[in-house]
């Protein structure tokens, strides 16, 4: 696949920062704008490169994820969201966590065809396909290229369940196929919402749907009879944790019937970019949030331990667990059932192999 070159808007990281694990890198001109995006300009467009994976199902055994296999058919997200804790895989592609990240896309071509390879072998066990496990599937070039579509078909086909997370209304194109998965409840959508804040949305998730649009789709999978909740994730201390009330009692007048959250993780070059990030949009509350996140992982903007990473400790941990608690029963969001079945599982051709040790 040639490397399709597109103009690029607004970018969530503002620089390149050096990659850890290469010795050379480059320097941009004093005078660089990664602003600019006028066509022939020096602001970063958008480039796809194709992903030459022979498998596209991924594992993790860590015991604080609640799954076990994934499938992302993009490595890197042109959404650009500022505080991705995924940014630092692209550093293992010999790119840069920052507007590389956003601006160089991987693309798996043939994530579909490996997906059919890989359920149809005798070793798949059947169960639940975590869909954007790294980065969203439904970030803009899906419309275009409709990869996350084809492996849809081909998990509909086989009855495998899968869950979605997504910031993206564009989750709605595929209702059909949702629709068909969940006659067998094979099925589960969570769409991801940081903020209600339109402008603090703008700089911080650039080329994510507004949130209007995120509760939309929430109301329209309802509407179709796809389970679908809300994530309020990640939850940034002292900048966005006011917001979780509105966030889940919109959610569920919506239709969304389950949530969740995470708070925001600052890994390797994360950080640093996050920081900037704050001096330049939020320099009045830079240190309250840098301190908070520090009072929360002892003392550092991040702590990596199983069980920790995901929610901090110590008082401001509480106080978060605590409200979204508060807030998710006075939505009226029960968080029961659920549980996605692997019972209608299918080879293709229509072998049923619903009894599996």
């Amino acid at each position: 696949m040639q490397a399709e070159k597109l103009i690029s808007a607004h970018r969530g990281a503002a620089e390149n920062p050096p990659n850890r694990f290469e010795k050379i890198h480059l320097e941009p001109d004093a005078d660089w704008n990664p602003e600019a995006d006028t066509e022939g300009g020096p602001g970063p467009r958008t480039q796809f490169f194709k992903d030459h994976s022979q498998t596209v199902i991924s594992r993790n055994d860590s015991p604080d994820i609640g799954f076990q296999a994934s499938l992302n058919p993009y490595r890197g997200c042109e959404h650009g969201c500022i505080y991705c804790y995924a940014r630092p895989f692209h550093e293992y592609l010999g790119f840069s966590a920052g507007l590389d990240f956003e601006s160089k896309i991987m693309v798996k071509e043939d994530a579909p065809e490996l997906l059919r390879k890989e359920l149809s072998s005798p070793k798949w066990q059947p169960q639940v396909i975590f869909l954007s496990g790294v980065t969203d599937c439904y970030q803009p070039v899906e419309r275009k290229l409709k990869l996350t579509r084809r492996c849809l078909e081909v998990l509909t086909e086989f009855r495998n369940p899968l869950f979605i997370v997504t910031k993206n209304h564009l989750v709605t194109r595929d209702i059909d196929l949702l629709s068909e998965l969940a006659r067998h409840h094979a099925v589960g959508v969570l769409l991801s919402i940081t903020t209600l804040d339109v402008e603090l949305r703008r700089v911080m998730e650039p080329r994510t749907s507004p949130p209007a649009a995120r509760l939309a789709a929430i109301r329209e999978l309802s509407a179709a009879g796809i389970p679908v909740g809300v994530n309020v994730a990640p939850i940034i201390p002292g900048l966005t944790d006011h917001e979780m009330p509105a966030i889940l009692k919109a959610a569920a007048e919506a239709g969304a019937t389950s949530a969740g959250y995470t708070v925001v993780r600052l890994p390797h070059a994360v950080a640093p970019l996050f920081e900037k990030w704050l001096a330049t949009h939020f320099p009045d509350r830079k240190e309250k949030v840098l301190n908070r996140l520090r009072a929360m992982h002892g003392g550092k903007l991040y702590d990596a331990q199983w069980g920790k990473r995901f929610s901090g400790e110590g008082i401001f941990a509480q106080q978060i667990a605590q409200l979204f608690e508060v807030a998710r029963r006075k939505a009226g969001i029960e968080n029961e059932g659920g549980e996605l079945s692997t019972a209608a599982f299918r080879r293709a051709g229509g072998t049923q192999l619903s009894l599996f040790s």
